[in-house]
């Protein structure tokens, strides 16, 4: 296909992941990426898209750029992530007066805009569950703020014309990715991970769901100012799947040895807000508490393969024992 496509975010987990798949079908595509970007991040793209080197955080280039180009559709994924040290005005710029940048052009232009946001809108741990479109935003820290106010900024366009459409992955789950599952995984592995004694329910997002979203929402006509929370099709006990994952690894449940009372997480959990650690206090809400989300509007519009977590987690640990090898 010939449409012409910007994206931003390829060097991430998800946006490599959406653009391997857009290359399979479309020919004109323009990535986003930073100057200085490491080379093996971004090597499988090389003389198959064309890169602007442009910091998201440098609006005056952006702009520029923008002016003096249009496109038929912009995937919107490139983002200062939560839990990085960057100053706020980075944060801001790259996750909201960037965002409006791309936007305007988008508008201006009469072109698809396709957002990536995250599930952190309605905070680390929603106050509804299952969250849904309508559950109450929490902005807990920075980075879900600035997500808050670029999804605001969207909706306010969407008013003028703007064809947007939102997506919001939960903590998403595939190869070469080192975040929140792959240290889950090493964690089980080294007996490190202590569970609270009562029952913990989890959503995660596959990764193949994630780029499903995204290259449907390419191809069908959508509302415009419509969101998907995108997640696996049913939420996970976070006990069973630490037996999924032991059980991968060494063939046998995991210890119940290391479940602690849940007590202990609460006194962490309130330690790191002592010391404002938003990482730390992430990652004992994380294994102590519930979070899950609304995905059946995602799985209805947008025809998604329905996927579960078990067996489906077996990416990462196929993963992590291959890099256990080397």
């Amino acid at each position: 296909m010939t449409n012409k496509i910007l994206i931003t975010g390829i060097s991430g987990f998800i946006g490599r992941n959406v653009l391997r798949q857009l290359m399979q079908s479309y020919e004109s595509i323009t990535a986003i990426i930073r100057p200085g970007t490491k080379p093996e991040r971004i090597k499988e793209f090389v003389d198959k898209v064309e890169f602007a080197e442009i910091d998201l955080t440098d609006i005056p280039t952006l702009k520029t750029y923008l002016d003096e180009n249009s496109f038929e559709i912009i995937i919107h994924i490139g983002a200062v992530r939560g839990g990085r040290k960057f100053s706020n005005s980075e944060y801001f710029d790259a996750n909201v007066n960037a965002t409006e940048q791309l936007v305007i052009n988008a508008r201006d232009n009469d072109s698809k805009f396709i957002f990536c946001s995250s599930v952190g809108v309605f905070g680390a741990i929603p106050l509804e569950l299952p969250a849904n479109n309508y559950t109450k935003r929490q902005e807990d820290n920075y980075y879900h703020f600035t997500k808050i106010r670029a999804e605001a900024i969207i909706q306010k366009y969407v008013l003028y014309g703007l064809k947007a459409a939102i997506i919001r992955p939960s903590i998403t789950y595939g190869t070469d990715d080192y975040g929140f599952p792959h240290t889950l995984t090493k964690l089980i592995d080294k007996k490190l991970l202590f569970l609270p004694d009562q029952d913990v329910i989890i959503h995660l997002a596959n990764i193949n769901v994630i780029t499903q979203s995204f290259i449907k929402l390419i191809e069908i006509d959508y509302q415009p100012g419509i969101s998907y929370n995108v997640a696996d099709n049913h939420p996970i006990e976070l006990h069973k799947l630490a037996d999924f994952i032991n059980n991968e690894l060494k063939g046998k449940p995991y210890s119940s040895k290391r479940n602690i009372n849940i007590k202990y997480f609460q006194k962490g959990e309130k330690i790191a807000s002592f010391f404002k650690s938003e990482l730390w206090k992430a990652r004992f809400q994380l294994i102590s508490r519930h979070w899950y989300y609304d995905v059946g509007n995602s799985y209805i519009d947008l025809s998604l393969n329905e996927t579960d977590t078990i067996p489906n987690f077996k990416l990462v640990t196929d993963w992590y024992k291959s890099l256990r090898l080397k």
